[in-house]
């Protein structure tokens, strides 16, 4: 698994204290959540909760950018979301349409490549048409792969990729013993992002809530109580810190894994 190390100039803080030593995740993955709460308990309307939130998006991007992560996902939209009041889902899909004409240049601008993973067909063909061409603008670029996942599910995702591989076997294209994770890992729509180092979840809920199934199997969860409104830079290296500190052993010994690092 992948991991970024330190960069070389960080101010003398608990950051730098605690990660100097070790490294940090190589990709980071945040469940965005408690936008509606944000805003309620501020006599404010859900919309508004959530245009909070893309502001706090705006910020962890350039920190996890500063910090070098290579990979960063947010969990903007789940496929269960569709759920919520109507009004809510089409404010929420404006402000999709909009954050997705107005950042992508930024984006571009600082060489983050982004790509938006979930099923496509659920949003409207402007939306659709959007979400190419900012994929098709920032395909090239090599800083930071930022990824959004979009009507997307963890189940969803495995389901399709079984059902695929399923197809191949009666074509007679497949074998069913050759099926293994890796054949299934590439058979996913998130075949091209590795997996999850750290998976922050903010709101104080404490699940994963269908994110990344696949992807988090070895994933260090970090939860805070704070809503995502209301996290910002130092949150987000309260939780790198956090996973510095932790020892990663993948079902081995600490001595195996002192031995590794030797």
């Amino acid at each position: 698994m992948t991991s970024s190390q330190l960069p070389d100039k960080q101010p003398d803080s608990a950051f730098s204290i605690a990660c100097e030593q070790g490294r940090l995740p190589g990709h980071v993955a945040i469940i965005m959540d408690g936008n509606n709460r944000w805003a309620k308990g501020r006599g404010l309307s859900g919309v508004r909760g959530h245009r909070a939130g893309v502001e706090s998006v705006r910020t962890v991007v350039r920190r996890a950018v500063e910090r070098q992560i290579e990979t960063l996902s947010l969990f903007a939209f789940s496929s269960e979301n569709w759920k919520r009041p109507a009004a809510e889902v089409n404010a929420l899909m404006e402000l999709f349409l909009i954050a997705l004409k107005r950042e992508v240049k930024k984006l571009h601008e600082r060489d983050i490549r982004l790509s938006i993973i979930g099923d496509r067909h659920g949003f409207s063909h402007a939306i659709q048409k959007q979400i190419e061409r900012a994929e098709a603008l920032t395909a090239g670029n090599a800083g930071m792969h930022l990824v959004v996942a979009a009507n997307y599910g963890g189940q969803w995702d495995i389901t399709a990729a079984a059902r695929r591989l399923a197809q191949r076997v009666a074509a007679g294209e497949l074998a069913p013993e050759s099926i293994d994770e890796q054949l299934m890992a590439s058979s996913l729509h998130t075949q091209h992002i590795p997996p999850v180092d750290l998976c922050i979840r903010t709101s104080g809920e404490q699940r994963v809530s269908n994110f990344m199934l696949w992807q988090l199997a070895y994933a260090e969860l970090y939860f805070t109580p704070q809503l995502w409104p209301d996290f910002n830079a130092e949150s987000f290296d309260a939780a790198l810190v956090d996973y510095c500190r932790r020892k990663r052993r993948f079902g081995m010994t600490d001595e195996q894994i002192e031995a590794q690092g030797a």
